[in-house]
């Protein structure tokens, strides 16, 4: 007989009772759980997670603001905007860049010098959201990408402002140009505390006014908040922020005038300033050659950059600011009122021109073979005659010379309001200890100073310094600092910012000794040097010609233009002011390898001087007569 085995369903249902407590307080406690977690998320940290789906709701997008105009004194656009349309790349949201490139090239032109450009691009505009494969597209070409967007993820179209200057290569030195932001502008940008608002900007001013004016031309950014969708398309605009357009800049420089210049150039090489010595505003400012501004603005192509950077001509340097010459004869007129001013000379004193000048052994010659013969003050500036300002040079000496010339602004940075001026050598001992390390070369030497003298030696000096020192000669030693801003003006307002006239210092000059050097510069245009290029000027003007070394001559040797290639050929140079008795236009002109001041660079300036004064124009580049000459 089997034992029949009886189950406890007591304990059995006591077991099951408890494990449904258990589960069930498990499951009570997973649900308070999820309960507090829900009270967290949605009370306690409901601002935290609000602004995050917030932020993936919408979307902020900045407006990137018109560029201010710049502008000429008559109102002349020089620089503008327009807006076009471009064909950019995401590098974040793309993973093969050739392939997606190679694909767009069957849907719109891609040509080799556009994929050299993104390549350079995308290297320079590290950080950068976007990068500009194609720029200025078509209304057929966005059609077509339009159609075949969904092909390409991490490429868009956008509507772009570019920049723009009409007159190409007019000016193009001051105005400068802008190109995309690299990565050291990205870091000067950020220092400034200025990220937030170059937010959507991809260009900046690189040289020129575009670059010294930034902050004026720039403008503030604005912002949009944008719904959007999943996929992070625009669904609606909520709100608006507008952007704030950037002030206009109006210049003191008269563009007709600086066409005339420049034209009056033709294939030479030089610079030409031009000042209103009562204010220091600049009228015309060349230097020759110029290059196409335009070319930087999408991000030039290498075949351009290396036409422009390798070219003997160095368009890019900009001659004016930038380049020093020595003044050649044209430092005679300060030597002569320094010679008034220190009592070393009177008006009437005289000198025997031999034709040289004789020193320590060495033999200081002048341009005319046999001299001048008796020579005065007067005489010694309207024919040039150097032996004059060897003597004078010798008896002044070198640290007279540098104290009373330096007053003129020569050897120093004028202020003007763009960057990249050069300093330029005044020379004086305490330069050459400052500048040579040798003890052999740092010692000033007396044959060095009768050099000087006649604007050779270490003379260095950029035309607007020439220029500028010109023109407070013409106002009798009152200087204003050059400034090519007339006014800045808020295009919201109306509101004119005026750029006021800032003197930098009157030179206490007798006004015999200035009237006495001012008329042998007008002698000079009447009757000496200059008297050619001015014959029938319908004004008085006052002037110098000057010509400077470019290689040295071995003792004994005679400078012959046509044994001399074109790059060593000596420059031609001119200074000026008119009218004589109410001076309203100074200037300085420097002709590279131009040989005489009086053949090659003096009639630019009576171009320039007709046009401003009498509104005459020549259209052919001023030219010396064939075969002539003078001293200078």
């Amino acid at each position: 007989m089997r034992l029949t085995e009886f189950k406890d369903h007591q304990q059995e249902l006591h077991s099951f009772r408890l494990r449904i407590g258990i589960a069930g307080g498990v499951v009570v406690a997973a649900f308070s759980l999820l309960l507090l977690r829900f009270v967290y998320l949605q009370i306690v940290q409901y601002d935290y997670y609000h602004t995050k789906a917030e932020d993936n709701r919408i979307s902020i997008v900045p407006i990137m603001p018109n560029r201010g105009l710049i502008l000429d004194r008559s109102g002349i656009v020089l620089a503008r905007n327009y807006s076009a349309y471009t064909l950019e790349i995401f590098p974040g949201e793309v993973t093969d860049l050739e392939k997606t490139i190679d694909e767009l090239a069957s849907i719109v032109e891609i040509r080799p010098s556009d994929r050299i450009r993104f390549k350079r691009l995308l290297i320079e505009s590290k950080g950068a959201d976007s990068v500009p494969i194609r720029t200025r597209l078509t209304d057929e070409e966005v059609a077509k990408f339009a159609v075949n967007r969904y092909r390409f993820p991490g490429v868009d179209i956008r509507a772009r402002l570019f920049r723009q200057y009409p007159l190409k290569e007019i000016a193009s030195h001051v105005i400068g140009y802008i190109g995309r932001i690299n990565e050291r502008d990205a870091k000067r940008i950020d220092d400034e505390g200025l990220s937030a608002n170059y937010k959507g900007t991809d260009h900046i001013g690189k040289t020129g006014l575009e670059q010294s004016y930034e902050n004026e031309l720039h403008g503030n950014t604005g912002y949009e908040q944008v719904e959007v969708d999943s996929a992070g398309r625009g669904v609606r605009t909520l709100s608006r922020t507008p952007a704030t357009t950037g002030d206009n800049l109006v210049l003191t420089l008269d563009i007709k005038l600086q066409q005339v210049a420049e034209q009056a150039f033709g294939d030479n090489r030089g610079a030409l300033v031009a000042i209103d010595p009562a204010t220091g505003g600049i009228l015309a400012f060349v230097s020759k050659p110029g290059f196409d501004p335009n070319l930087f603005v999408d991000g030039i192509d290498p075949a351009n950059w290396d036409a422009l950077n390798n070219s003997p001509d160095r368009p890019m340097v900009d001659r004016a600011l930038a380049g020093t010459y020595p003044p050649g004869s044209t430092f005679k007129p300060y030597m002569a009122l320094a010679a008034l001013q220190l009592g070393k000379r009177t008006p009437q004193f005289t000198i025997n021109d031999p034709g040289y000048f004789q020193f320590g052994g060495h033999r200081f010659h002048d341009d005319k073979p046999g001299g001048h013969g008796v020579v005065d003050m007067y005489k010694s500036l309207v024919v040039s005659c150097d032996t004059y300002y060897y003597m004078l040079a010798n008896d002044m000496g070198i640290d007279n010379i540098a104290r009373f010339i330096g007053q003129f602004g020569f050897g120093a940075k004028t202020g003007i309001d763009i960057e990249g001026e050069a300093t330029g050598v005044l020379p004086s001992p305490e330069w050459k200890r400052r500048h040579f390390s040798k003890p052999e070369q740092q010692k000033w030497y007396a044959g060095e100073t009768i050099s000087v003298g006649i604007g050779q030696g270490y003379n260095a000096y950029t035309p607007l310094q020439m220029a500028q020192a010109m023109a407070t000669l013409a106002n009798n030693g009152v200087m204003y600092r050059p400034h090519l801003v007339d006014y800045v003006e808020n295009i919201r307002t109306g509101e004119r910012t005026r750029i006021e006239p800032k003197l930098v210092r009157t030179i206490p000059l007798k006004p015999e000794n200035l009237e006495v050097v001012k008329h042998a510069l007008a002698g000079v245009n009447i009757e000496g040097t200059g008297a050619r290029a001015f014959a029938g000027a319908e004004y008085t003007s006052a002037g110098k010609t000057g010509t400077a070394q470019v290689v040295a001559l071995k003792p004994h040797e005679k400078y012959d233009e046509k044994r001399v290639t074109e790059r060593h050929r000596d420059h031609a140079l001119f200074v000026a002011f008119a009218p004589l008795e109410n001076p309203k236009i100074a200037l300085a002109v420097v002709v590279e390898n131009g040989g005489f001041g009086a053949a090659a660079a003096a009639p630019i300036a009576r171009k320039v001087l007709d046009y401003y004064l009498l509104g005459k124009k020549t259209d052919q580049p001023a030219a010396a007569a064939p075969g002539e000459k003078g001293d200078d």
